[in-house]
């Protein structure tokens, strides 16, 4: 039975107390474990999901769909790429139910798994000149399970570190974890553009099966070494002290926690998904449709800019994001998560401009340092405190579910629909100010959503959970 507040007692203490029965790792060891497991995780995951979005705009569209027009071979790679976003949200509602009712530790293992099996199947597949269209609807099921597994990590990956965190790092632990996404970004990118210039003219050449097309095999099939590392890392993990707190107070739902979401907290899930979609629409144009628009549009000057020379440019920034990421976290700690976020979408849109511009005026130095200007200050600036923002909205119960959902259709939204809708506002066209006016709206609406929304930093749960504490039980 539920308790009233007791007379002349602050509810603000209360909230503190039942703050602070909810308990954090006290082994530092432990913590740096869960920390660095999550991060590596994460990288070995999105070295996966990102190698396919590099590839997606390089190589795919010769060999899957070399029989159609360039543009056309493109824009289905990119309808493609845009499938394994779809299936994120449908990944977290699974594996979320499971990592909500049974622990975040087992299900990470799972997601690791078959991200790598993923990864090496499409390694291994034949190009459409050898299996005709079984080619490209088998990369179709691979890319829809690879996007399966994603939706269950990152919410997972987030939470095991953040949960593991003390009270006054969530934020920070949270950012680590997230920056495993530029680090994979780095990692893909690095193998693909080494193999890009080792492998010359067999990178993507579909004439013969894995003798004239094995450069861009070899990053895929790359993935089942580290993956195993992965593995060995997150079986040494133990379980999050918060969902463990849950279980023993017998508040881990017994039904769907889907249901209890969307019963409870449907504000959090709209305002959550809404926040993060601007910045994840310009990761999602970094790979995909900004690095095969920087080697068009150099094609014909007098210093072209190759393959290998755009996607360093990738790498280069990816490898700064993955500071700037956790020191924004860090500061979303000290002064909330709403304020940095906010001002981070001012330092976006104004970035975003001058960067663009660099882009396209065609000039290599300025191409240089727009490109890692946008990957490693205007993505980040409003994404890097995301984790800790969306994990915070909901209960340790029911967290895993509520954070992966709300990620995901952020990652829709923004990250999965980029290249298409970039390629749509382009046409055949170099000026990128459609791009660029879309891209400001969305980081109004995402700025928008986090101003309505309640701080969450200081706070370890929504007041909803403290209500469900021992604090408040008789």
């Amino acid at each position: 039975m539920t308790q009233s507040t007791p007379a002349g007692t602050d509810p603000t203490d209360l909230a503190a107390t039942a703050s602070a029965v909810v308990p954090e790792s006290t082994d530092p060891r432990e913590r740096r474990r869960a920390v660095v497991s999550s991060f590596l995780g994460s990288t070995v995951e999105y070295y996966d999901f990102l190698l396919y979005a590099a590839a997606a705009g390089l190589v795919f569209p010769k060999l899957f769909f070399g029989s159609l027009s360039p543009e056309l071979g493109t824009t289905l790679s990119f309808l493609i790429l845009l499938i394994g976003y779809i299936s994120r949200p449908i990944g977290s509602m699974a594996f979320g139910h499971f990592g909500d009712k049974y622990g975040r530790k087992n299900v990470l293992v799972v997601t690791l798994l078959t991200m790598g099996l993923v990864s090496v199947t499409i390694g291994l597949m034949p190009s459409a000149d050898q299996i005709g269209v079984a080619a490209p609807i088998i990369l179709v099921v691979l890319r829809t399970v690879q996007g399966l597994a994603v939706g269950g990590e990152w919410a997972g990956a987030t939470l095991m570190a953040m949960e593991h965190s003390k009270r006054k790092n969530k934020g920070f632990g949270a950012s680590l974890a997230i920056a495993g996404g530029p680090a994979g970004a780095v990692l893909s990118t690095l193998v693909l553009a080494v193999f890009s210039k080792i492998s010359g003219d067999n990178f993507a050449n579909p004439e013969k099966y894995f003798v004239t097309d094995w450069g861009w095999r070899v990053p895929f099939l790359f993935s089942a070494g580290i993956v195993m590392f992965g593995l060995y890392l997150r079986s040494r993990v133990t379980e999050s002290p918060e969902f463990e707190a849950a279980r023993r107070e017998g508040r881990v739902h017994t039904g769907v926690p889907l249901v209890k979401m969307l019963q409870n907290s449907p504000r959090e899930l709209v305002l959550g998904s809404l926040a993060g979609m601007a910045g994840l629409f310009i990761q999602g144009l970094q790979a995909s449709f900004m690095v095969p628009y920087i080697v068009r549009q150099s094609a014909d000057s007098a210093d072209p800019i190759s393959r290998g020379d755009a996607l360093m440019m990738l790498t280069i920034g990816s490898v700064v994001a993955i500071f700037v990421m956790p020191g924004l976290a860090a500061l979303s700690d000290r002064f909330g998560r709403r304020r940095v976020m906010l001002l981070g979408g001012l330092v976006s849109v104004v970035g975003l401009w001058i960067v663009l511009r660099m882009i396209q005026t065609g000039d290599p130095s300025n191409v240089w340092i727009g490109m890692i200007l946008m990957v490693c200050v205007v993505q980040p600036a409003q994404y890097g405190p995301i984790g800790a923002f969306l994990s915070e909205k909901f209960d340790p119960a029911h967290r895993y579910t509520g954070a992966g959902i709300t990620f995901q259709v952020s990652a829709i939204l923004g990250a999965g629909t980029a290249p298409l809708i970039a390629n749509k506002l382009m046409g055949t066209n170099t000026d990128l100010t459609p791009v660029a006016i879309y891209a400001t709206m969305l980081f109004i609406i995402s700025s928008i959503a986090i101003y309505v929304s309640k701080e969450t930093a200081h706070r370890e749960t929504p007041e909803e959970h403290f209500q469900e504490t021992a604090v408040f039980k008789a």
